[in-house]
């Protein structure tokens, strides 16, 4: 309890100044979170990044909490924003993975929060409502999602992705450990239109480039739908994130020619760098890689690297032909937006 508490304590990142700049260094967040979900709030005008509580034994963090920021340098601890035994009536722990969704409801901003937690028979999802980017989070009162697709066996209901297309509206619910699945939300946001769960998994791969694990998460750029998921184990070093792209926001998914997209670099103690959100900073087309990174004093077994990971954030770049260019994981981080 006291290591979560100290991983809870609020401070300013330590930023790094380079030439007169102002950079946020990485890790961006005090203490163990992983998993990051980011997101920009149209009614603050802030950041905020939701995490997996890391830290605990075999993944057994039981809350989510959220921080802020206006330059993506200096983030400050919001606090809890969901605690799965005491605000569910379903889930009694493992919060992992979380994801949110900012919609104008009758010219009012809710937030619709998604998670995974243990139902005591495995994994589900879960959604949770407020008022607030910050919450708190009123949960749903049930899963949303507490089973496989027709015709997947084994892999697990958890990482979830929440996607708007901007173009129509429309939102989508992505899932899945083992198998990559989606399906488009009812316009309640709290239930999914079944007749259209798609299993989307990427075939193929090894390893060493594209083979699916978890983590989707999904991104429209001109006209464009790209697919972004981790490969391998979370406490592997080599845990990295790979892509493709389709014209539906249900696939299919082509795999891209160079799907490796972001990768550990030893040089850096950079290791485990994938599951990843994507953020966009309003009206440019100006985007950020947030992912999670193993601890460089926790990458023995026997000392938990797939717990013990931490937060980041470095620039994502497009190619002319669309493509995404392959970025390395930097000690230096973002500078600060102006």
């Amino acid at each position: 309890m006291k290591r979560l508490l100290t991983a809870l304590v609020l401070a300013l990142t330590v930023s790094v100044q380079s030439h007169g700049q102002i950079f946020s260094g990485n890790p961006i967040l005090t203490g163990f979170h992983a998993d990051p979900e980011v997101m920009y709030s149209h009614l603050t005008q802030r950041y905020y990044i939701y995490s997996t509580t890391d830290g605990v034994p075999g993944w057994g963090g039981w809350f989510f909490t959220v921080f802020s920021s206006e330059d993506l340098v200096h983030w400050r601890y919001d606090g809890v924003c969901l605690n799965l035994p005491r605000d569910t009536k379903w889930a009694s722990g493992n919060a992992w993975a979380p994801a949110i969704e900012e919609k104008l409801v009758d010219g009012k901003y809710r937030y619709y929060f998604y998670y995974s937690g243990e139902t005591g028979h495995g994994k589900a999802i879960g959604v949770a409502i407020g008022d607030r980017p910050e919450g708190p989070f009123t949960d749903f009162g049930r899963p949303i999602v507490d089973s496989r697709p027709k015709g997947v066996r084994g892999g697990q209901q958890i990482d979830v992705d929440v996607f708007t297309d901007p173009d129509t509206g429309k939102s989508y619910l992505y899932w899945g450990n083992g198998y990559m699945a989606g399906a488009e939300l009812n316009d309640d946001m709290t239930s999914i239109k079944e007749e259209t769960v798609t299993v989307l998994t990427p075939r193929g791969g090894t390893l060493e480039d594209y083979a699916y694990r978890e983590g989707t998460y999904v991104l429209k750029r001109n006209g464009t739908y790209y697919f972004l998921w981790s490969v391998d184990d979370t406490g592997a070093a080599n845990y990295h994130v790979a892509y493709g792209t389709s014209d539906s926001p249900l696939g299919p998914i082509t795999v891209a020619e160079q799907p490796v997209i972001l990768i550990q670099d030893p040089d850096q103690q950079m290791y485990g760098t994938a599951h990843n959100s994507v953020l966009q900073i309003p009206g440019r087309d100006e985007w950020y890689f947030v992912y999670h990174r193993i601890n460089p004093d926790y990458l023995s077994r026997d000392r938990g690297p797939g717990f013990h990971r931490q937060v980041c954030i470095d620039r994502m770049y497009f190619n002319s032909d669309g493509t995404i260019r392959p970025s390395r994981p930097t000690k230096k981080g973002v500078n600060s937006l102006k």
